[in-house]
């Protein structure tokens, strides 16, 4: 288990250590999440999740798929219905010891007005007004494998992403997740996500005519050029343990920890190099047919009124159905990124086919 974890280890410092003086937040829209379980949870999920939302969360559950093929779908929305985020995802085994899967995540602004050429022979037309979107994709393409020592999973996940705003700005990215999940006789998992683990790259490239730049320069504001965002690496911690009353009952609890290796955050723990940001998921079931769940996560310190200093965090709720051939999952939870009170409805569904249990 250490020579798995050291190599890994290793490259994730040494990556921080030259990631001074990059942009925070980089491709901020791939850490949201997916699943409404996975939110009810605070995302405290790592080290539990067995199924094709792994494919997301850590390529390494997915060898504990309890079906031949699973098929996911997710909507939210979030700032009253400004943006839209959907997720769908596609896993199936490949093999005895090892499964495949796809996972594709859309997050959308649609209809901002476009002013850029609202001026034409020195007038102004606001019959000239058009929209556009902004837009960013990621596809997702996972694999993962049990390994020689029994419990022990490796997986990995190559990522394309797409981001565009109208035909003004669009780039390119790359990137690999890999992550590994160890799960014990005694109801105990523990997990390692490196996400990001090389550094993703986006190549940004942006088009404006002339006279657009005449309106930004006219606004003072500075046109964009052509250029390249990367984001570092973030190394997720996980620890789960489940406990079973009797055949019909169980207890489910995670906690988590995020590694970002971009500069001090405002969390828990912070350095100059690497912040740390906890978070908490529990589960309680039933039959294995009902769930209720809850969970603690954006751990931070804010400024009240008067510029007093408060812990503030966030909590999580979200129930799921389990049935034969579909799940159900529903969670009232913040799919910001902030500490801010911003919930949002977020329901999801899962089929399944051809079950074979474990």
């Amino acid at each position: 288990m250490k020579k798995l974890l050291y190599p890994i280890i290793l490259l994730f410092v040494s990556i921080s250590c030259f990631g001074q003086g990059t942009p925070k937040y980089s491709n901020e829209f791939l850490f949201v999440g997916v699943g409404a379980k996975s939110f009810g949870m605070s995302q405290s999920v790592i080290a539990s999740v067995d199924d094709v939302t792994a494919g997301y969360w850590n390529p390494a559950g997915l060898v504990h798929l309890k079906d031949n093929i699973q098929l996911s779908y997710m909507h939210s929305n979030y700032f009253a219905g400004i943006a839209n985020y959907d997720y769908s995802g596609l896993a199936f085994k490949a093999g005895e010891n090892n499964v495949m899967a796809f996972s594709f995540v859309r997050m959308g602004v649609d209809g901002i007005p476009n002013t850029l050429d609202i001026w034409k022979n020195g007038q102004l037309n606001y019959d000239l007004i058009t929209e556009f979107s902004a837009v960013d994709y990621s596809f997702m393409f996972s694999y993962a494998q049990k390994l020689l020592k029994d419990g022990l999973s490796f997986g990995g996940s190559a990522k394309i992403i797409r981001r565009k705003a109208g035909e003004f700005a669009s780039a390119w990215g790359f990137g690999i997740d890999a992550g590994l999940q160890y799960k014990l006789e005694n109801n105990w998992r523990f997990a390692l996500v490196a996400r990001d683990v090389t550094s993703t790259f986006n190549a940004w490239n942006f088009t404006f005519t002339d006279a657009q730049k005449d309106v930004l320069t006219q606004q003072n504001q500075e046109i964009p050029k052509n250029s390249l965002e990367i984001t570092l690496p973030r190394l997720v911690l996980g620890a789960a343990k489940r406990i079973d009353f009797g055949d019909d009952y169980s207890f489910d609890a995670e906690l988590n920890a995020d590694l970002t290796t971009d500069g001090k955050r405002n969390t828990v723990l912070k350095t100059d190099v690497v912040s740390v940001d906890p978070h908490l998921g529990i589960q309680f079931g039933y039959a294995d047919l009902v769930f209720l769940r809850g969970g603690v996560g954006n751990i931070q310190k804010v400024t009240d009124i008067d510029n007093k200093e408060l812990w503030s965090f966030q909590p999580n709720i979200g129930v799921g159905v389990n049935l034969d051939k579909f799940a159900i999952d529903y969670a009232m939870a913040n799919v910001a990124t902030t500490a801010a009170t911003n919930y949002s409805h977020v329901f999801s569904i899962r089929f399944k086919f051809n079950s074979t249990e474990e």
